[in-house]
């Protein structure tokens, strides 16, 4: 029910409104809600734009016969399965945004579809009003357009080892500057979370955070990308030109991933935009000013790139005010325990797992290389979620055909086979998995038992029946 607060109508509930009321409501109001079948066939309207009743038609018929309108966001619905947003004409001459919404039943298929009609012209009024914010909205759009092409989560530092509580606490301190900052460390070692971690502790922490991948664009497009572009400036723009990145973190950080695989051309122009923080569009003759805080990462060795003339010194010294050294995770084991619970936890909850490290797997991260880092950390951690039969996750440290040390989940099923019934592979594996699982618990029953998430009476009884087979 829907109460009226005033003018007159305390209190009163949508029962008991006058049938002259109901009729203004509907006939007044400048927009229009209507609902149709998975055929397009209108069941119920309330129409408040003068285009007629279409109870009982069907909407196909009404745009090839009647002409009434230019084409149907309910159709497109209907063969799309999709929700939609357009803008239609009548040949009464009003245009009308509709939202059309499909409801979907339990099969998955179209039961009906909802139109909401909204006046044009109310809709142009509002985007006029807001013209003066115009700049502001399209550099939070494409903002918000870059972000969503890539992942954003924000992990917060793990930090247990005291040499990653010292990276921290400098992060901590450094966050409050502008000054730029290059993280360098091996692939996977985490330099894009302390990045965010120092952009969300820094006054800018309202502005973007733009990450940059350089080694992902392509040499020919780096400027374009970097420093925008007008309408026009080359075969295969955006008709209506585009923002870079500089200007798309303009008051917040551009983190300049791989920057070590930069082309020398393209460094210089970086160099100039370090030195006077002004920018121009490619095609463009306009002078731009941004206010940006840079973070730089890299996995190379800079310095021997500026001594094979591969990079120049003076870009390095311009991003490395601040240099930070993520070291590798064999290099910090007391974060391992820390970042598997960490990574467990959310696998778990995105899952609505109970998964559990075992000590046994523990030990066994410890005694592992982990040469991909904490990007290795986590995809292992996520296999033997997923992979694992029961709510333990086991692991194991081996060699490779090349005598390097791999790690992977331990296999407990069994040779497949096709000429055996769906019962019988079935009781193979439980009666391999018991076995595996009763000789890792030392022959212990009850250990084993708590292990498999059975009553140890139970484990007895299947061990009696794998004996007596």
């Amino acid at each position: 029910m829907v109460a009226a607060q005033k003018n007159g109508y305390e209190d009163l509930t949508l029962d008991e409104l006058a049938a002259s009321d109901i009729e203004r409501i509907v006939k007044e109001q400048t927009n229009s809600i209507s609902i149709m079948d998975n055929e397009g066939n209108v069941l119920m309207t309330f129409v408040g734009v003068e285009v007629g009743n279409f109870v009982g038609f069907n909407i196909k018929e009404m745009n090839e016969v009647g002409g009434i309108y230019q084409w149907s966001p309910c159709l497109k619905v209907i063969e799309t399965k999709e929700g939609l947003v357009g803008t239609v004409k009548s040949r009464y001459g009003e245009e009308q945004t509709v939202i059309a919404t499909p409801l979907m039943d339990e099969n998955g298929e179209i039961a009906l579809v909802v139109d909401v009609a909204l006046d044009k012209k109310l809709i142009d009024k509002y985007f006029s009003s807001i013209k003066p914010e115009k700049p502001a909205n399209a550099r939070f759009k494409a903002s918000m357009e870059y972000l969503s092409s890539g992942d954003t989560f924000a992990h917060v530092p793990i930090a247990e080892s005291p040499v990653m509580k010292k990276i921290v606490k400098m992060c901590n301190t450094i966050a409050k500057t502008d000054s730029a900052v290059m993280i360098t460390g091996e692939s996977g070692t985490g330099k894009e979370v302390l990045a965010r971690y120092i952009h969300r502790h820094s006054s800018r922490a309202n502005e973007p955070f733009i990450p940059v991948n350089c080694a992902a664009i392509p040499h020919d497009l780096l400027e374009a990308e970097f420093f925008g572009y007008e309408k026009g400036a080359f075969t295969g723009a955006n008709p209506k030109g585009k923002p870079g990145l500089f200007e798309m973190a303009d008051k917040g950080t551009l983190f300049l991933d791989e920057i070590a695989d930069l082309p020398l051309s393209m460094q210089s122009k970086l160099l100039r935009v370090l030195e006077s923080g002004e920018i121009k569009h490619v095609g463009g003759t306009t002078i731009k000013h941004t206010d940006v805080r840079l973070i730089s990462a890299t996995n190379k060795n800079l310095r021997e790139m500026i001594a094979n003339k591969q990079f120049r010194a003076d870009v390095y010294y311009r991003l490395s005010v601040i240099p930070i050294t993520v070291p590798s995770l064999r290099e910090r084991p007391e974060d391992i325990l820390a970042l598997s619970k960490k990574f467990l936890n959310g696998i778990n909850a995105k899952y609505n797992f109970s998964k559990k490290l075992t000590r046994e797997t523990i030990e066994a991260f410890y005694e592992y290389d982990w040469p991909g880092n904490v990007r290795e950390l986590r995809n292992v951690i996520e296999r033997l979620a997923i992979t694992s039969v029961d709510d333990e996750l086991h692991f194991e440290v081996g060699l490779s055909t090349n005598g390097d040390r791999v790690a992977e989940p331990v296999k407990y099923l069994p040779e497949i086979t096709s000429r055996e019934t769906l019962k019988n592979f079935m009781d193979r594996v439980e009666a391999e998995y018991i076995e595996t699982v009763l000789a890792e618990s030392n022959g212990r029953v009850s250990e084993a038992a708590k292990r498999l998430g059975i009553h140890r009476t139970l484990l007895y009884r299947k061990i009696r029946e794998k004996i007596n087979k």
